[in-house]
């Protein structure tokens, strides 16, 4: 019986636990995000930020545990696990797909949920620029790049620096 493919299964139980971990900080950034709670936010930023990075790490325990089973089973090194379910005893493979197909719709969760987050942030600090804008408009100058797009910038103030003697 063939059991090596127990260390994939294990690595993939930790990177799907990161992949939680992560959702669970987009979750509670969209909620400061709400609360106006600006501070907090970025330490939400800060967290997930670390939290992308241990994913990371998790996934490329994960990709060499999946290359060393690979060449085992003497399957080159890139070989994806799916392929590699044929040399899984058939009752574990059912296991593998599982964690596989979970995986696969975490990814596309942590995407949604970033870009839902990144767009909700971007929104906020285009509505602060505009209040901004609005209350001090000779403080801001808008310039236009080549591609057509606009940029606003905050004038800063001259400072003189005049030298006695």
């Amino acid at each position: 019986m063939n059991i090596e493919w127990q260390t994939v299964a294990e690595q993939l139980r930790r990177e799907i636990a990161e992949y939680g971990q992560l959702l669970g900080l987009f979750e509670e950034q969209h909620r400061l995000i709400f609360r106006h709670a600006p501070h907090s936010v970025l330490d939400a930023s800060r967290r997930i930020e670390t939290q992308v990075h241990a994913l990371e790490r998790e996934r490329g325990r994960r990709e060499e545990a999946v290359a060393a089973f690979a060449a085992r089973c003497g399957r080159p090194a890139s070989a994806t696990l799916r392929s590699l379910l044929t040399c899984v005893d058939p009752e574990a493979r059912p296991l593998l797909q599982a964690l596989i197909t979970e995986i696969n719709l975490l990814i596309h969760r942590v995407r949604r949920d970033s870009r839902r987050n990144h767009q909700l942030l971007h929104c906020v600090v285009d509505c602060h620029q505009e209040l901004l804008r609005r209350l001090r408009p000779d403080a801001f100058t808008k310039t236009y790049a080549p591609d057509g797009r606009v940029s606003v910038a905050a004038v800063r103030p001259h400072t003189a620096v005049h030298a006695g003697g």
